[in-house]
């Protein structure tokens, strides 16, 4: 699955480039405990159709209900010009009413017929793989674009909302094989490209998953190629220190948010003596690298390993703060420990 902003951009653009109303809408601010984040998208065609979500549902509904002529609009669809900021769950029973959770509150923009040639150059450049910044002022609903520098939070004054989008976060995997087939699959629904790197024609060549480009380069070479940034994780899964070794010191020098390699306890420390001794890291320079990698759920089957690693990624990526307990390696000696 590609990325969601992207996905919904897209398909915003198409609606408009075929002459069919729509509305652009994005959380704004929310209050309390609410289901999407600031800055999440959605887009609603006239005719009910929609791509993305601002929450459970509830107020999707609300809207298609009050906006399009499948439901029979009791408030027409707006003809461009200003956008309109909303508010759901004020009170207790608009919250409940609308599957909020308690104390929830959340506030819409709604930008009614986006210029098609706007969202078209801002697809364009997500699909080069440039981070973009969308400014909408808010008297007049005009648009402008600008590419940007680094990632950044919506803001939002009295006359403008900037939102900042990016390319689809990446994932560069070495080594094929039936676990690297499982978490290639669980990368791409979760929206990350993917790209697999194994120079072994034996095991790639019963590569099986859709979707994935595919390079047959030494993997420190397709490191450098795919030019890891802030949006991308390297995973290493031969076991083959020929192939990781190389590829996960070219990735620790880049602004790749995860870099990893499958094995166990004693592999993982192996690699690291080698490392030090042979191509002069030091512990500091690989306070990064990460092995045993996966979050510790007991995991023995190579779907299993995959939901354990792909969890670790997915919590790193969205800076959530894992105990250290739930490491493979600190869970295995804490077990080993208490017998």
């Amino acid at each position: 699955m590609e990325n969601l902003d992207v996905m919904v951009l897209r398909t915003l653009r198409d609606w408009r480039l075929a002459g069919r109303r729509a509305l652009l809408t994005t959380v704004v601010r929310t209050w309390g405990s609410s289901p999407r984040p600031v800055g999440s998208i959605m887009a609603l065609a006239e005719d009910g159709a929609v791509v993305g979500s601002v929450s459970g549902g509830c107020i999707e509904d609300d809207l298609i209900a009050r906006y399009s002529r499948l439901h029979g609009a009791t408030e027409p669809m707006p003809a461009g010009g200003a956008p309109a900021l909303v508010k759901y769950g004020i009170t207790a029973d608009e919250a409940h009413r609308f599957g909020l959770p308690c104390g929830g509150t959340l506030e819409l923009l709604l930008e009614y017929d986006p210029e098609p040639s706007s969202l078209g150059a801002l697809v364009a450049s997500l699909e080069q793989g440039r981070l973009m910044q969308r400014t909408v002022s808010l008297p007049d609903g005009r648009v402008m674009l600008a590419e940007a520098s680094s990632p950044a939070a919506l803001s939002v004054d009295d006359s403008r909302l900037t939102n900042t989008f990016g390319p689809e976060y990446r994932m560069l995997l070495i080594g094929a094989g039936q676990l690297a087939e499982y978490l290639a699959t669980m990368a791409k629904f979760s929206g990350f490209a993917v790209t697999l790197c194994d120079p072994r024609v034996e095991y790639r060549s019963a590569w099986a998953v859709p979707g994935v480009t595919v390079t047959t380069e030494m993997p420190d070479d397709a490191v450098i190629a795919f030019r890891p940034d802030r949006r991308s994780c390297v995973v290493a899964l031969t076991h083959d220190p020929k192939l990781d070794d190389l590829a996960l010191l070219e990735a620790l020098a880049t602004d790749a948010f995860y870099v990893g390699a499958i094995g166990s306890r004693r592999n993982a420390e192996a690699r690291r003596e080698r490392m030090v001794e042979h191509f002069d890291q030091t512990a500091e320079s690989l306070a990064r690298l990460r092995g045993p990698i996966g979050i510790y759920i007991g995991s023995k089957t190579p779907p299993e390993i995959a939901v354990s690693v792909m969890a670790e990624i997915l919590a790193v990526k969205n800076a959530v703060a894992l105990p250290r307990e739930s490491g493979v390696a600190n869970a295995k000696s804490l077990q080993e420990e208490l017998g």
